[in-house]
């Protein structure tokens, strides 16, 4: 999926709230003079997985509502996992992309129920992706969305808290922007592989380029 439209930072910001509690309301146009008022946001904190000392970090960007990023997980996430994650020698580090207000629910969704249990939420959130974005309208969606959180041990007051929780929202978004700005991130999913941008690709091919890196790390 590729950046082709992004909604501004307020938008996704008001689209949030109405996923809890149903409004008519438009969102408000950011415009460069009210961006330039706006107090800075506080970046997040990455969530990794994986050794601390791993050899290689591995980033990926991606977007819940990717379907190409949804590709990825089940065709290759699970021998990343399992042939360097889980055998030290990457760490890997997830950093979530919004194109839309529906990704930025999911994403909200996947840090709601803490760290520990981000990377269960997002295999959760990838496994069923058809599934959930299947609603004809943002309460279908939503509802769906709230039968994974209840899936992952989160309570309905919960989800309504996080969905809710504006400043947390707000910092979602922000640590987005500065983050894909940084890497210069245009489509999902895109990695960060020992500090090379590497575009989305077979398994193999993949594999190729990480093993390359770790026989540098060497």
């Amino acid at each position: 999926m590729t950046f082709r439209t992004t909604l501004t930072a307020l938008a996704l910001l008001m689209a949030v709230p109405a996923m809890a509690q149903t409004t008519s309301e438009a969102p408000a146009e950011e415009t460069a003079e009210t961006a330039a008022e706006a107090p800075a946001v506080e970046v997040l904190a990455d969530i990794p997985l994986g050794a601390e000392d791993a050899p290689l970090t591995i980033y990926e960007y991606a977007s819940f509502t990717c379907g190409h990023c949804a590709n990825f997980h089940e065709q290759s996430w699970s021998k990343l996992k399992t042939e360097y994650i889980d055998t030290g020698k990457v760490r890997f580090i997830q950093r979530d992309v919004y194109f839309d207000a529906v990704g930025l629910w999911a994403g909200v969704l996947a840090r709601c129920g803490g760290d520990d249990k981000y990377y269960a939420v997002s295999d959760m959130l990838f496994d069923e992706q058809k599934d959930w974005l299947a609603g004809d309208s943002g309460d279908e969606i939503a509802a769906n969305l709230r039968k994974i959180g209840l899936k992952a041990g989160m309570t309905e007051d919960q989800m309504t808290a996080c969905w809710n929780d504006t400043a947390s929202v707000e910092q979602l978004v922000a640590t987005f922007q500065q983050n894909a700005t940084a890497d210069e991130i245009d489509a999902t999913p895109t990695f960060i592989i020992g500090g090379e941008k590497v575009s989305n690709q077979p398994w193999d091919d993949l594999k190729a380029v990480i093993d390359d890196k770790l026989a540098a790390a060497e």
